[in-house]
């Protein structure tokens, strides 16, 4: 398996665009994770969100057929698609139907029956990933754990009082590396079977109190931590995990990092940023 890098960047809302650079690199593989992801920017602009999510999807599918396109599509949806699941049903397996919750969700589920239908009317190897929440150094602290690896970098350096402000940290979600996300998704273009759903997931369900109680202790410092009311979302998903089973039978893939070492490498990320 080889990469290649594109002299320009693909425009996903522009199809002829997408058509050239398939037929100028002929890539035996594509990977489309090109999304707007932030759902308060979802319920911002949904317009927006569907535009980019799911026309840009039906444009690179355009773009594939136009070009002759022959390889496999890697489509990367999101776990967020099941919505509120009971937890007698954790973990989530691929067979829970989708519940879309909100606008960038909705245009994920979208996404995925794009592809599906395309399957189904054309000669397209496509496989579909779910991962869920997924972190690692570089993610904007829009999200829950690279915003607390900020904040306790930033008590560390005395650059704020020891003070954070946090919403409900009983929830629980499933917490992935990004480096295993990235290991799944090349096992899932050698491995997948054409035309299924896998979720990317560790299989291991994480209360946000203790992952930012690990890396309060990772920094060695006190902290008040303060329930904010304004952050409290009270239709949120309390708990959430999913299972890995059906990727890991087709493929031998399992998670490798242990939450520990991704709260670790956040924690020193956000540290060596601040410190500049």
């Amino acid at each position: 398996m080889s990469w290649c890098a594109l002299d320009e960047e693909p425009n996903v809302l522009d199809s002829d665009h997408l058509r050239r650079a398939i037929a100028a690199h002929q890539p035996d593989w594509i990977i489309h994770l090109a999304a707007q992801s932030h759902v308060p920017s979802a319920w911002a602009d949904p317009a927006g969100t569907l535009g980019v999510n799911a026309g840009g999807t039906a444009n690179l599918l355009k773009a594939m057929a136009d070009a002759g396109f022959p390889g496999r599509l890697l489509y990367i949806s999101s776990a967020d698609i099941y919505g509120a699941v009971p937890e007698a049903r954790l973990p989530v397996t691929e067979d829970v139907p989708a519940a879309p919750r909100n606008p960038y969700a909705t245009s994920k589920v979208a996404g995925e029956e794009l592809c599906r239908q395309w399957a189904r009317t054309r000669p397209l190897d496509v496989v579909i990933a779910r991962p869920f929440n997924h972190t690692g150094a570089g993610q904007r602290p829009d999200f829950a754990l690279p915003a607390f690896a900020r904040e306790i970098a930033a008590i560390k350096l005395g650059r704020q009082p020891p003070r954070v402000l946090t919403g409900d940290l009983d929830v629980t979600r499933d917490f992935l590396d990004v480096r295993d996300v990235i290991a799944a998704y090349l096992a899932l273009l050698d491995g997948g079977a054409t035309g299924e759903t896998y979720n990317v997931c560790s299989g291991r369900e994480v209360r946000l109190g203790d992952a930012l109680s690990m890396l309060i202790r990772m920094a060695g410092v006190q902290v008040e931590i303060v329930s904010d009311p304004a952050r409290l979302r009270p239709a949120e998903q309390r708990r959430m995990c999913g299972s890995h089973a059906r990727i890991t039978e087709a493929t031998g893939w399992q998670p490798s990092f242990a939450l520990s070492d991704t709260l670790s490498q956040l924690l020193d990320y956000w540290i060596q940023e601040l410190d500049k």
